[in-house]
């Protein structure tokens, strides 16, 4: 028996990575089929995580506003390629074969191991096709797996446990640890951990059993703590814990936000929210044909008491909330909102089983010789072939691949930076184009890009960088500051296109 179940295991992984490094060799531009990734977001995370590997302390010596995680696995990501999205290309599979994991978990809560598995890779290719995946790499995608081993412990509980048994206290240590993840890569998605705990709780308070909802609360603290941990040392030791906290809470809460104005009011607030879920879900049409259904299948489902429906319905509302009551809206925001397509994929699921049930078809266990395994893993093939083909007629990312390097600006330029020894760089008006990580420089500047906080302090922090000359080189984009002239010549002009938009990049070289 001990045999048998290390044996699926190890098929799960390989089944896992497998079908993990197919869908993202397509939908990623971190994958080697693509020229390079030039997005603007996943570069910054780069060049954080380039300096706190290189001795520089986040937010007090280089400036971006995620959370530490982010940096710290794009760290590790720099230390397997300095000047290509390799290592991140190995993260993002990493942990999609997470995601994959978690996802077969769920599905096995509703329909057979063989279903799950023949499902799973279809979840994530229609997550992975959408719009919200954009260019591969962003903080969203992070948070993922996360997101689902949490979604999956909640549906567990409440589909196999409740009410009969409480919570188990190492359940609510791992929500509490994969909260503080969350909350330490990018805290939008945590409201999806507020009401994953908020109904745990209620069902402690449904037993009349209020020392053990206050109990539980404790143990999630507590392990949502731990990850803070090793940050709060690190910030202690380089004294700078209020530059965690101003960077990292302050300024997305009060200054990237529009939480901290006057704003619109509750009505106007409501209505602008509900009209922004309508064109999310049209936008990412590939996963929300799955999320509706199942949410409402979930809800509807025979035999579940009332928390076990309104759960699923909180964690959906609170997730949507915290990720866009700030006022902001990106195409990326809403990529945590897929986690819930797996709830649909499982109502499909039990329809096929049921279909091949009154079709004759063998039931699983009985079925258990090398026909039927080359059988299963000819529809395994099926489906991730599938997911496959989904990704490369739909994604956005698919006509880049045409693209090759030496047209792209960032490569022309490199030509003329390599020329010096050790050459530094200032990024302005724009986030991180993407030299800092073809050349390999790490950022000598706090404000070494140009960030899309309401801040003047940054354009006359970065203008002093210019007339001092701090740096050898200066990237601009779509125009520069006069003062640049009197330090700088310009040495370098290209126009480039990103989607719909497209810009011009100059490059100054110090006289």
């Amino acid at each position: 028996m001990f045999l048998v179940k290390k044996r699926e295991t190890l098929f799960l992984i390989l089944y896992c990575a497998a079908a993990a490094f197919f869908i993202l060799l397509f939908a990623t531009r971190s994958s080697f089929l693509y020229p390079c990734n030039d997005w603007n977001d996943a570069n910054s995370y780069f060049s954080m995580g380039k300096a706190l590997f290189n001795g520089k302390v986040p937010y007090r010596d280089v400036f971006d506003q995620k959370g530490m995680y982010l940096y710290f696995l794009y760290g590790l990501s720099y230390l397997i390629s300095h000047t290509t999205f390799a290592g991140v290309f190995l993260l993002e599979l990493v942990l999609a074969v997470f995601d994959l994991a978690g996802i077969c978990r769920i599905l096995e809560l509703y329909v057979k191991k063989t279903t799950a598995f023949l499902l799973a890779p279809m979840v994530l290719g229609v997550s992975f096709a959408s719009q919200s995946f954009y260019w591969g790499g962003s903080a969203e995608e992070i948070c993922l797996p996360f997101l689902i081993w949490g979604l999956y412990l909640s549906l567990r509980y409440f589909g196999r446990e409740y009410p009969h048994k409480a919570m188990s206290a190492k359940t609510l240590l791992a929500g509490g640890l994969l909260a503080g993840m969350v909350a330490n890569i990018k805290f939008t998605s945590l409201g999806f951990f507020f009401a994953w705990m908020m109904c745990i709780a209620f069902s402690f308070l449904a037993r009349r059993d209020f020392a053990g909802a206050v109990r539980a609360c404790g143990i999630f603290l507590l392990g949502m703590a731990l990850p803070f941990v090793p940050w709060v040392i690190y910030f202690a030791l380089h004294g700078a814990l209020y530059d965690w906290y101003w960077a990292y809470v302050y300024v997305n809460v009060f200054a990237y936000s529009n939480l901290s104005g006057e704003g619109p009011g509750l009505s106007e607030r409501v209505y602008t929210l509900s009209k922004l879920l309508y064109w999310v879900a049209r936008k990412n049409w590939g996963y929300f044909l799955f999320v509706i259904p199942g949410v409402l299948a979930e809800f509807l489902w025979k035999g579940k008491r009332a928390l076990a429906r309104f759960h699923i319905f909180a964690l959906c509302f609170f997730l949507f909330l915290g990720i866009y009551v700030g006022g902001s809206e990106l195409p990326y925001y809403a990529l945590p909102l897929s986690v819930f397509s797996v709830l649909g994929f499982a109502c499909l699921g039990k329809a096929l089983e049921a279909l091949w049930e009154r079709l004759g078809g063998v039931k699983e266990g009985k079925d258990a010789g090398a026909k039927a395994i080359w059988k299963r893993a000819a529809g395994c093939g099926a489906c991730l072939l599938a997911s496959v083909s989904f990704i490369y007629c739909t994604s956005m990312n698919i006509p880049f691949m045409k693209e090759k390097r030496e047209d792209i600006f960032l490569y022309k330029f490199r030509e003329i930076v390599s020329q010096r020894e050790d050459p530094t760089l200032l990024n302005i008006g724009c986030l991180d184009a993407g030299l800092y990580t073809v050349c390999d420089i790490v950022p000598t500047c706090r404000w070494f890009q140009t960030q899309t906080i309401n801040m003047n302090s940054v354009y006359e922090e970065q203008e002093r960088y210019i007339r001092e000359g701090q740096t050898d080189f200066v990237l601009a984009r779509d125009g520069y500051p006069d003062v640049i002239l009197e330090r700088y010549d310009l040495v370098g002009e290209e126009k480039w296109s990103m989607g719909e938009q497209e810009f011009t990049y100059y490059l100054f070289e110090k006289k």
